[in-house]
């Protein structure tokens, strides 16, 4: 059992059937596994066991034909349904040896403390935002904790009426959940049910998060929870996280400068960039996007190679959906149409087709001048829109790319070097 947890939660303490313990650790059990003489043991302290040379049972002393460890799930349903069940007892009430709490247990006395409206909900969020992204504590407890009745719900309330420093260790806390690899979609599903419940007041809390959060973690953490809020909700409420413009302008900083000398982050650029990009799906919220700054926020990330450039190139994909948004990228024709060319292949084939649709929005549709002259002039351009034709694009973007190769110089730099290439018919997807 880790020590470093179990000391945090002192004074929670259970009673444990001597069943649910490994006979080598008497640790109560996460992953139990069953040799083949039919005793069962937690996998990692019969592993190392068995890597450590022997060749016997550990509780009988017997020789072992085969080695293969088979999970015993009905025994660890049987200690999930007792974890789940178990309430703090003193150890002084029993002479049964006791143990730090099951993550059921303790995550049912921590949620307490932070519905109770008395009591500081700091504390018991950080120790529950710390169990959930400690990679020592195994993914059984974490889900165990993340399953607790009204956890999502408790933890949602306090984003929304707490304030800051409660709402940023509330938002580590559903973060966790809902951004972690490891935790199962039912309870993932909870937490943007929980958001969801109150959208307006949801979108007003994490903006603020947002906004005034003491570490760009915190921040991101927070963008990933209106990530979650969107993919998940109901399309009301994605609407209305749409319509937020202090959330817009928020996640649009987020992908802008991390520090005084202008670099960009890569964690905070993916996380702003998936919620602007899913955002933009919504119409109405694209002239707003533009209005806060969205075209050169995601022209400045191709430019300075910040990751996510599918992301980046769909945002303006979308911006050039409305008119604030073209004449955006052609008020900047100069820098925005050769990046956007250039990471045209960088991006995988959505990215491709991104970027070609911002190039016919700009140069064909509206045939506006600055940009054509500036997507002739990039010798680079005419071999990689011919790639692309040879990728398997869509019918659509195969018909825009077909329009777009007449307006590109063709000339010995840009077309022959291309095919006579040993690149020519590499597919770059």
């Amino acid at each position: 059992m880790n020590t470093r947890l179990s000391a945090e939660y002192q004074g929670l303490e259970v009673k444990v059937p001597s069943l649910f313990r490994c006979p080598i650790s008497l640790d109560v059990m996460r992953s139990p596994v069953s040799l083949c003489t039919g005793v069962t043991y937690e996998r990692a302290s019969i592993q190392r066991w068995l890597d450590s040379g022997n060749t016997t049972c550990p509780a009988t002393m017997l020789s072992l034909p085969s080695t293969d460890l088979v999970p015993n799930l009905t025994l660890r349903r049987l200690i999930a349904l007792w974890a789940s069940t178990a309430a703090p007892s003193s150890p002084s009430s029993s002479s049964s040896p006791a143990v730090g709490p099951t993550p059921a247990a303790a995550a049912a006395e921590l949620l307490r403390r932070v519905a109770d409206p008395a009591a500081d909900p700091c504390p018991p969020l950080r120790k529950l935002a710390a169990f959930l992204s400690d990679d020592d504590v195994d993914e059984f407890d974490k889900n165990a904790l993340a399953r607790a009745g009204g956890a999502a719900e408790t933890v949602a309330s306090v984003l929304r009426r707490a304030g800051r420093e409660p709402a940023e260790a509330a938002v580590r806390v559903l973060a966790a959940i809902a951004a972690s690899d490891c935790i199962e979609e039912e309870s993932k599903r909870r937490v943007a049910a929980a958001l969801a419940a109150d959208a307006p007041s949801t979108a007003a809390a994490l903006a603020r998060v947002l906004r005034s959060a003491t570490s760009l973690e915190a921040r991101v953490d927070a963008a990933r929870l209106v990530e979650s809020l969107l993919r998940n909700a109901a399309p009301g409420a994605r609407a209305t996280v749409a319509d937020s413009e202090e959330l817009l302008g928020e996640l649009i900083r987020l992908v802008g400068p991390a520090d005084d000398k202008g670099g960009l982050d890569r964690q905070a650029v993916a996380a702003g960039l998936s919620c602007l990009a899913a955002i933009a799906a919504t119409r109405r919220a694209r002239a707003e996007m533009v209005r806060l700054g969205a075209v050169p926020a995601a022209v400045r990330i191709l430019e300075a190679d910040a990751g996510s450039p599918s992301q980046a190139l769909r945002v303006l994909e979308a911006a050039v959906g409305c008119a604030e948004g073209r004449a955006a990228v052609c008020e900047s024709a100069g820098s925005a149409v050769p990046v956007v060319v250039s990471k045209m292949m960088k991006g995988g084939m959505a990215g491709a087709e991104a970027a070609v649709s911002v190039l016919w929005a700009v140069c064909h549709r509206y045939r506006d001048r600055r940009a054509v002259a500036a997507a002739a002039a990039c010798e680079s351009g005419l071999t990689k829109l011919l790639l692309l034709m040879q990728s398997g694009c869509s019918p659509a973007v195969r018909q825009m790319t077909s329009e777009l190769l007449k307006i590109f110089r063709v000339n010995g730099k840009s077309c022959v070097a291309g095919y006579d290439s040993k690149t020519s018919h590499i597919m770059p997807f």
